[in-house]
């Protein structure tokens, strides 16, 4: 089999990917170990960011988005049993998040990959890339007991932390940088009206917790957690009641609880790998970064990487001259790097660190005050909240 370009997982960065180059009249092949069922089953972060929007509307899946997204012109800081809001709208002359699940993003994917008829194939065991540095690159797998070999101009990385595309890089080329934080967040997803119209984030001295949502009747709430505690410890009950202890008294009073759709919990870090490209292989999304989920911008992130990619490979197969496919990590980097710093100070400033002193704390109180008590400080949240522009080209 021969494609244009190969990409390596099935989660929303490899489908609009698949997406995009096809609409720009690119030939690729989609490889996914897990099944289509377990990979929409996956639940994660739904804060879609203005730039993230308009991707996907430029990539012609957005009609149930425009309809089913929430669209936010705010979002809620809950300081010391003390509610502000930032208005996002009015901060940054209309511009706003969009609350839309990533599942609910990966579907209306796949439903365009079929309706175009691209090839994705699910279940792709031993999945390998070789050849990256040279000028015929391939990669190889299983599919059904069967070995296959597919051919290709390039590879897109888009298999996650544990996927094979960093792995396949050698030695001693990459650098990493990474953060690893002492807490993990403790998620609870219910069919209950939110908390609020808009997200709620809290600092408290019990730990953070978090007021968010999927839909109009069903949320999902977030607290802090040490990093070796368990599901098993924490009964729907006893999550109600700490939750109800870090929100402000009004806000408590007002909560609806309900039985658990799902509980888990996800540890906290920054992670960073430079360059996010070696040969003819790239690396999107969480293949070569990842970030605490305080700043949501994960997903985001990733598509914005997928940006990059699709329009420097549209433009390497439209001018015949790959040269401009070296920029891809210099492009997505600096906007990385602003997105890790954005996501590590809002994990600083709202959470309890165990080794945190009363002089530290009052030094984050102070800081907090200083922004919410300044419109530059507000919109300097705002701006990196509702996500920085993407980078141009030239």
């Amino acid at each position: 089999m021969r494609t244009q370009v190969v990409i390596i997982g099935a989660g929303p960065s490899g489908l609009l990917l698949g997406q995009l180059l096809s609409r720009s009249g690119i030939d690729n092949v989609i490889l996914e170990r897990q099944s289509a069922e377990h990979v929409l089953s996956r639940i994660r972060a739904g804060v879609l960011e203005q730039g993230t929007v308009d991707l996907l509307r430029q990539a012609g899946v957005s009609e149930r988005l425009e309809h089913e997204g929430q669209v936010h012109h705010g979002v809620e800081f809950a300081i010391d049993g003390k509610r502000e809001r930032l208005d996002l709208h009015e901060l940054l002359d209309g511009r706003c998040v969009t609350v839309y699940g990533q599942t609910e993003v990966t579907r209306d994917l796949m439903a365009a990959r079929k309706a175009s008829g691209g090839i994705t194939l699910y279940h792709a065991s031993a999945v390998q890339p070789h050849e990256i540095a040279g000028e015929s690159p391939y990669v190889t797998c299983q599919i059904a007991g069967e070995s296959v070999r597919i051919d290709c101009d390039y590879i897109a990385g888009c298999d996650g932390f544990h996927g094979v595309s960093r792995q396949a890089i050698p030695a001693g080329v990459l650098t990493e940088y990474e953060r690893v934080y002492p807490f993990g967040w403790l998620g609870l997803l219910s069919d209950t009206p939110p908390a609020s119209e808009e997200l709620i984030y809290a600092s408290h001295a019990r730990g953070f917790a978090l007021c968010s949502m999927r839909s109009a009747t069903r949320s999902r709430y977030y607290l802090q957690v040490d990093a070796g505690d368990a599901v098993e410890n924490w009964s729907d009950e006893r999550f109600w009641e700490e939750l109800k202890a870090r929100l402000p008294e009004e806000t408590a009073a007002q909560l609806v609880t309900g039985p658990s759709l799902e509980k888990s919990i996800a540890p906290l870090r920054s992670y960073v790998v430079e360059p996010m490209q070696y040969g003819r292989l790239f690396l999107v999304g969480d293949a070569a970064h990842i970030v605490p989920p305080t700043g949501a911008k994960g997903l985001n992130l990733a598509l914005g990487d997928v940006r990059n990619l699709h329009l420097l490979l549209e433009r390497a197969y439209r001018t015949g001259n790959p040269s401009c496919l070296e920029r891809y990590s210099e492009l997505c980097l600096k906007r990385i790097w602003a997105a890790v710093r954005f996501s590590w100070w809002m994990t600083t400033a709202l959470h309890r660190f165990p080794d945190t002193d009363a002089f530290t704390q009052r030094v984050q109180d102070a800081e907090w005050r200083a922004l919410l008590d300044s419109r530059a400080g507000r919109t300097t949240i705002a701006e990196n909240y509702v996500g920085l522009p993407f980078p141009a080209l030239d």
